[in-house]
């Protein structure tokens, strides 16, 4: 079975997961990629002497890479995968499935879920299947408002978090010392959504509509972008949306569940024992309650999957 260039981008943010992947083989202990938006801050190079030349963006939902200093060729995710690790077309591409766990083209087993078959890109275009975006409430501030405003979608939510709607309270409350008053803070001053679905009010008795989605909460992370990079590649879960959290040092984890296999309830216990066994971390409780409060922040490097922006 083939693999295709367009499989493996849809399953590594568009390729610069591979860029993170790579460059972490040289740098293990730094940070190695800082996204703005779909442009990264200067990395460093490898293959220039380790200098911080390195200019990497995503263009035509592909990442691509630049040298200021023109120590390589410009092109992209797969040419600069190629430099390390020296292989080329299906070996290139059979090898980055198989490095960054990306199982394209096999079943996954967690409570059933699947992925979906990928194959050549011709056979791509002919499924092109219809993509559901889920809906979720949202509710104006404060956090004591249970009655929801309005309606919205996945990616209406990736666009308020992107946006700056939010940028000024969220610069507040990391600027706040004091836990409690910064959780006043908060409360007061965030609007907020309910991403397991659609509500009546923020019950659980009053669900009108599960979105399909499960909110994982994972606070207190030393390395925020390490584990955004290792989610990213979760070898069981499809990552919907993920972000920084209000506070700075946290995860918000938007993954799929499929409740016809199992109750809300059940798939936050198995998925927070799975954290757990898995990273080492343990989730926030709240996110066993379908309407489950989740705060909006601002984060510029807001992740989506890219089957919402096609």
């Amino acid at each position: 079975m083939e693999i295709s260039r367009k499989a493996i981008l849809y399953k590594t943010h568009y390729g610069l997961n591979i860029y993170s992947h790579v460059l972490r083989h040289y740098y293990p202990d730094e940070t190695v990629l800082s996204l703005s938006g779909r442009v990264c801050k200067p990395a460093k190079n490898p293959f220039n002497e380790n200098k911080f030349s390195l200019m990497v963006s995503v263009v035509d939902n592909c990442a691509r890479h630049t040298d200021t200093e023109n120590s390589i060729p410009d092109g992209d995710v797969f040419d600069f995968a190629k430099l390390h690790f020296k292989k080329e077309g299906q070996e290139l591409h059979e090898m980055i499935n198989n490095e960054l766990h990306l199982h394209i083209g096999e079943e996954r087993n967690f409570y059933g879920h699947k992925s979906i078959p990928e194959t050549t890109e011709e056979t791509q275009e002919v499924q092109k299947p219809r993509i559901r975006i889920p809906q979720c409430s949202y509710f104006k501030h404060p956090v004591s408002n249970i009655i929801p405003s309005k309606t919205i979608n996945l990616t209406e939510v990736f666009n308020f978090i992107r946006g700056d709607s939010f940028a000024a309270c969220t610069s507040t409350l990391r600027n706040i010392e004091d836990v409690k008053e910064a959780r006043k803070y908060k409360a007061y001053n965030f609007d907020y959504v309910t991403f397991s679905g659609t509500f009546s009010k923020r019950n659980d008795k009053a669900l009108l509509s599960h979105s399909g989605l499960l909110t994982i909460d994972i606070d207190h992370i030393s390395n925020i972008d390490s584990l955004k990079d290792s989610l990213l590649q979760d070898q069981y879960f499809e990552t919907e949306l993920l972000f920084i959290s209000p506070s700075g040092d946290g995860l918000k984890w938007i993954i799929p569940i499929d409740i016809s296999k199992a109750k809300h309830q059940d798939f936050f216990k198995a998925v927070s024992n799975y954290i757990r066994q898995t990273y080492q971390l343990e989730v926030d409780q709240s996110g066993k309650d379908i309407s489950r409060a989740c705060f909006i922040p601002h984060d510029a490097a807001v992740y989506i999957n890219p089957k919402y922006l096609q």
